[in-house]
């Protein structure tokens, strides 16, 4: 299994926003029905208001590389700057 972390760094007010966005534009149910997805869940931060945590797991590393090729991952890249000033990604060992 292969997992890693997003941390998005949202505009202010615009963390839900963003989610519901993905939520609304169908890349949610596109991404978790991809091939080899196990799971894409966003968690807010009860700290920070503009912080949003995005936890993937994959069946492999190959499958989370093929998964940002996809076309609904494009259409994602065309509003995030929308929603997002910064984004920092990790591996996770588990």
């Amino acid at each position: 299994m292969y997992s890693i972390y997003v941390r998005f760094t949202c505009l202010e007010g615009k963390r839900e926003a963003f989610v519901e966005k993905m939520r609304s534009e169908g890349i949610l149910e596109d991404v978790r029905n991809e091939d080899g997805c196990i799971k894409y869940d966003y968690y807010f931060s009860e700290k920070d208001p503009c912080e949003l945590l995005l936890i993937e797991q994959w069946e492999s590393k190959e499958h989370q590389q093929i998964h940002c090729t996809l076309p609904h991952m494009d259409k994602m890249r065309e509003f995030k700057d929308d929603y997002i000033k910064d984004t920092v990604l990790g591996e996770i060992q588990i």
